[in-house]
């Protein structure tokens, strides 16, 4: 890449587009990271209008509660052992709130039924902060704002179950605008006494608080109770750009670096949910496999892989700039990028031996056509099973479609 590493760390903190994001968010973002590496979160589908990862103090005992003492190796045992050793090789898609509620659910399982898919992965806490559906539990009613888009839990359970899908819960963690409104100490707030919010207009909650951690795995714990088999966290960062930020914001901190803060979420949420039975995965940058750790958001590669069952990197060739992998136009050519950055992700962990995670990456079915004329090309049944091919050539065989309109491409051979 003719790219500096000066120009990609700054990249690295400043950059990040939302899960889903507008097309202006989008375009924003791009023009601020021209010339980078470095592009965007989670898919951004311009379609789309929701959304997407030193000091003295001891690191807190991920298993116990928040702000105990801690306890050296106390996850290395559960590391080791899958808790569901028995489920398929995942090849998934993504399904909001709103399609597992309601009449777009139908297209879906069909979908599933009819192809080698077998898996979704639905919002259970979305990328505003809402619990999306109605719950008993008191707490989460008092930190949460429980929204019934999916109008019966137990039933769209049963359905999932029927049509023999591997449920994946994803919860949105550290991203919570519901949250940081309803409780301000829990977030960042400004000088002005407001609670800080992105360009985006979201708010974030603050990873140093470990009441928050306790939040969201108790969201977790609850989805497994529903039968969920594993449990994707996403947003597991500090907001984009906050090293600008750090020492402006008011906020609880102590002297940890941020990717220590996150990586010790990880781990707690892990020795949590292990002995529940459950997967727990973590999304990240795609990009965060080919380069040292991203400090200012708090994700390092490598540390929080070694603390997860599964690792879901998100690759889409559009969120790839110019020279990466040494491809012109990323998105062009997907099958050279993908199986790029798969060649970086197996640097990074294979390292790890027994430690190293199912790889899962998250890859794109959506037209990047905010990139500009020249830039693109209109995907369908060719660039999703020229991902697929990518990844299999490096013994990567499950992978996540994105499409924030859950719409998906049909015909396409998933076994390519």
């Amino acid at each position: 890449m003719n790219i500096t590493w000066a120009l990609l760390m700054m990249a690295l903190g400043s950059v990040g587009v939302q899960h889903h994001s507008h097309e202006a968010d989008v375009t924003a973002t791009l023009q601020s990271a021209m010339n980078t590496s470095i592009t965007a979160q989670h898919s951004s589908n311009p379609d789309a209008t929701q959304n997407t990862a030193g000091g003295n103090e001891a690191t807190p005992d991920p298993g116990a509660t928040p702000g105990a003492e801690a306890s050296p190796g106390a996850t290395d045992t559960a590391l080791l052992t899958d808790p569901q050793p028995d489920a398929p090789k995942v090849k998934g898609i993504y399904v909001t709130a709103y399609s597992a509620g309601g009449s777009r659910m139908e297209t879906l399982l069909n979908l599933l039924d009819k192809t080698e898919l077998n898996s979704m992965v639905i919002d259970i806490k979305d990328d505003a902060g809402y619990i999306t559906y109605k719950t008993d539990n008191a707490e989460l009613q008092q930190l949460g704002h429980p929204q019934p888009f999916i109008g019966d839990i137990n039933k769209l359970m049963e359905r999932l179950k029927k049509h023999d899908v591997y449920p994946i819960a994803r919860i949105v963690v550290f991203k919570d605008s519901v949250l940081a409104k309803k409780k301000p100490e829990m977030s960042f707030v400004t000088a002005n006494g407001s609670v800080w919010t992105n360009k985006g207009g979201d708010s974030f909650v603050n990873p140093y608080n470990q009441d928050v951690w306790k939040y969201n795995v108790d969201i977790a714990k609850e989805a497994v109770k529903l039968g969920f088999k594993e449990i994707q966290f996403d947003y597991v960062r500090f907001p984009e750009g906050f090293e600008k930020r750090a020492d402006t914001l008011k906020y609880t901190k102590s002297d940890r670096p941020r990717v220590e803060i996150i990586s010790d979420f990880v781990k707690y949420a892990k020795t949590e949910l292990g002995p529940l039975g459950v997967r727990v995965s973590v999304d990240i940058f795609g990009y965060a496999a080919s380069v040292p750790a991203a400090e200012g958001i708090g994700q390092d590669f490598v540390k929080i892989s070694k603390n997860v069952d599964v690792i879901s990197p998100m690759i889409y060739p559009s969120h790839y700039s110019t020279g990466w992998f040494d491809v012109k136009d990323p998105d062009k050519n997907p099958y050279a990028t993908i199986k790029g950055s798969m060649v970086d992700t197996h640097k990074k962990l294979d390292p790890l031996g027994s430690y190293k995670p199912i790889i899962r990456p998250w890859i794109q079915d959506f037209t990047a056509s905010w990139l500009g004329s020249g830039h693109y090309v209109k995907y369908g049944k060719q660039q999703v099973e020229d991902q697929i091919r990518a990844l299999k050539e490096k013994n990567v065989d499950e992978f996540l479609l994105w499409n924030a309109n859950n719409r998906y491409t049909s015909g396409v051979d998933y076994e390519k």
